[in-house]
């Protein structure tokens, strides 16, 4: 079985200098899981990696994609799976960094997706029921269907709750219920799966000053220049936190002042979501910062289980 490190936690939780310094330590390679960074263009509100702060280490699945694309689950997998075979080619070992629980979840267990064709009619429908009707009666239509599926999917997250739907109609069986059968999957990796966790409150500080860091770095002028570039709001990216709150403001909706209080209320509840979901997940290691003394006692542990396990000789 190859190794695999996967390194992940709440956004603002501080993976991206402990990736660099393990990534050092063992030898390794960085695949971001993070649903976002992959975009160009898109650097403050993604808190994208610059190159200088890699350290010269390697980085996938980085600063890739034109914003008008779309990126999802299964799109990732592939990409990551191609990063892999260039990552253990060179011998080194792949870390998994990033904060998209279902996108770690789809490699780490090799998770089949149907390919079963879509039904471009119905979907357009239900974008038109989002649309007029609001995401929470889309939620609704899910909830009747697979209640389970409903109560994993929050009612913002649009394209999930689009695709649970798709899946039902395509083969009559719930999506929870596929979900479920693909989590017994037993993973091909020899793998240690770290989640970096804070003080529920430390955490939601650090999410508050990031949020005033993006704006003092440029956030709402990385946004206006997305937008005059043509860059919209059906667009996938552009529904990404910090994204979404901004274009609200240029369009007049709401205050700047209201843009910045939503953005850090949602991202506070997303970081929530995101340790909820590694909390249910098997074989993860719980990593909480307030009981060590700095990160390199951190990394000390990581690599000491990382050494048990055989990942490093």
């Amino acid at each position: 079985m190859k190794p695999m490190i996967v390194l992940t936690g709440p956004t603002a939780a501080g993976k991206t200098n402990l990736s660099i310094k393990l990534a050092k330590a063992v030898h390794g390679a960085v695949i971001s899981a993070d649903s976002m960074q992959v975009y160009k263009k898109m650097d403050i509100g993604t808190a994208k990696i610059m190159p200088e702060e890699m350290d010269g280490v390697d980085h996938y699945l980085v600063d890739i994609l034109d914003p008008k694309e779309e990126f999802n689950v299964a799109r990732f997998q592939t990409m990551a799976k191609e990063a892999l075979e260039k990552i253990y080619a060179k011998g080194q070992i792949p870390i998994i960094v990033g904060g998209t629980g279902f996108y770690i979840q789809a490699l780490l267990y090799d998770i089949q997706f149907s390919d079963t064709k879509k039904d471009d009619t119905y979907r357009e429908e239900l974008k038109l029921i989002a649309k007029q009707q609001g995401n929470r009666v889309l939620h609704q239509m899910l909830a009747k269907v697979d209640p389970k599926g409903a109560a994993a999917i929050h009612e913002n997250n649009v394209k999930r709750v689009i695709r649970a739907l798709e899946y039902y109609k395509e083969t009559g069986e719930p999506i929870s219920e596929h979900n479920e059968k693909e989590r017994q999957r037993k993973s091909p990796y020899n793998f240690a799966y770290f989640v970096l966790t804070h003080e529920r409150s430390i955490l939601y500080d650090r999410i508050n000053r990031r949020v005033d860091v993006m704006m003092e770095r440029g956030l709402l002028k990385e946004v206006q220049q997305l937008k005059e570039e043509g860059y919209g709001r059906n667009l996938v990216s552009m529904q990404g936190l910090g994204y979404k709150e901004i274009l609200q403001y240029l369009d007049g909706e709401i205050s700047q002042e209201e843009a910045i209080y939503i953005l850090k209320r949602d991202t506070r509840h997303f970081a929530k979501r995101q340790l909820t979901w590694f909390g249910r997940e098997r074989d993860v290691i719980m990593i909480e910062k307030q009981k060590f003394a700095d990160e390199d006692e951190i990394l000390t542990y990581m690599l000491s289980i990382i050494r048990e396990r055989g990942i490093l000789c």
